[in-house]
């Protein structure tokens, strides 16, 4: 059974700094392109970033561009997402999500090219 698990999530104060990790079990994680997506009350779950396989490739929301960091390590099969200077706004449900059709040297942005995801976790942030 594939397993994504996120961890680091919690309370911080705005300008401060969270790393999130995902950790992937039951499934070859070097060839699933990976992205963490977002999840406010009343908002639709949106796109935050992602990565290719290989981590050669990665993509990031206008919102979070320059604040968040998305890699990954493959020998330890997972993905982090660092968070940097962080907002209020930024407060909502993370998830990590594994894509096994995304290309090789490809990621998606797009929720429906995710096979596989994790249960979330909450980042809230305070003023």
């Amino acid at each position: 059974q594939v397993q994504l698990v996120e961890s680091g999530g919690g309370l911080v104060q705005a300008g401060g700094s969270l790393r999130l990790s995902c950790a992937a079990s039951g499934l070859t994680f070097s060839s699933y392109a990976m992205g963490w997506f977002r999840q406010a009350p009343g908002k639709e779950r949106e796109f935050v970033a992602a990565i290719s396989r290989n981590g050669g490739n990665t993509r990031y929301a206008d919102s979070v561009k320059g604040r968040f960091t998305i890699s990954r390590d493959n020998a330890k099969n997972t993905v982090y997402l660092q968070m940097n200077s962080l907002k209020p706004e930024d407060t909502a449900v993370y998830y990590c999500a594994g894509g096994s059709k995304i290309g090789a040297i490809a990621l998606s942005t797009a929720r429906d090219q995710y096979n596989y995801w994790g249960q979330g976790t909450q980042v809230t942030v305070s003023s």
